[in-house]
């Protein structure tokens, strides 16, 4: 795969060294030939220039290209080379930086991102994942904005404590994906039994997240103790 990365500080030279390290062509544009020596990348190529002038994109032959990465420390920076990525090279897949989570709003098709990076609400959202029991937390949004993919560590007085994944009634546009449990990760069947400290991982549509959240709430906070359990015939409640 040939990705082109925008951007090389420390955000741009750790994605690109990840991707040498899975051997993926990876080539580097920055307007400061500094960067080369101080990035310590062997094996990456690179490019001198503005990464939102036509002609540096064309002399990196962007329309080669199967990824293009937007990874600088300004916001339009990011989204202009997005746009011209998309919209003048036809580029497939671009992945967008959000540095200001302000600016998250305008990282979507519109200006040619297909997958925004917020790596403030990313962090934040690691670290609500780590200390928080018994919430859903949001970790990243997918197809611009549309969805996202959420996680929630079942607490000990959850509702689906000791309930297969088949007997509750998920909302229509959220599906169970994975279950992490005893640092191991599960393929979510319908007869998996959900147990205290499980962590599950959902993709979501944002409107039913608040669903979500509703159902997954304590028994303590929930109107009812129990949860409703669909029919057996019902084959639509998880899509597994």
């Amino acid at each position: 795969m040939k990705v082109i990365i925008a951007g090389a500080g420390s955000v741009g030279s750790s994605i690109a060294r990840e991707l040498l390290a899975h051997r993926h062509e990876v080539l580097l544009i920055d307007p400061k030939p500094e960067v080369i020596g101080r990035s310590g990348l062997r094996g990456a190529k690179w490019l001198i220039g503005d990464a939102c002038e036509l002609s540096t994109l064309k002399e990196a032959r962007v329309d080669e290209a199967d990824v293009v990465v937007s990874a600088s420390g300004d916001d339009k920076v990011n989204l202009v080379v997005s746009l011209l990525a998309k919209t003048e090279f036809g580029v497939g897949r671009t992945v967008g930086r959000v540095n200001n989570p302000k600016n998250d709003w305008m990282f979507d098709g519109a200006w040619g991102v297909d997958v925004a990076v917020n790596t403030p609400r990313l962090m934040t959202a690691l670290v609500e994942e780590a200390v928080e029991i018994g919430d859903v937390v949001r970790l990243m949004t997918l197809q611009t904005g549309v969805a996202s993919l959420v996680e929630f560590t079942v607490p000990a007085d959850s509702a689906v404590v000791g309930k297969t994944v088949g007997q509750v009634p998920w909302p229509a546009d959220c599906t169970l994906v994975a279950i992490l449990r005893d640092q191991k990760p599960i393929a979510p069947s319908r007869d998996d039994v959900m147990d205290h400290r499980d962590e599950l991982f959902f993709i979501s549509t944002i409107a039913a997240e608040d669903e979500l959240r509703a159902l997954l709430a304590p028994q303590g906070d929930r109107p009812e103790r129990e949860l409703p359990v669909p029919a057996e015939d019902e084959d639509d409640a998880f899509d597994g």
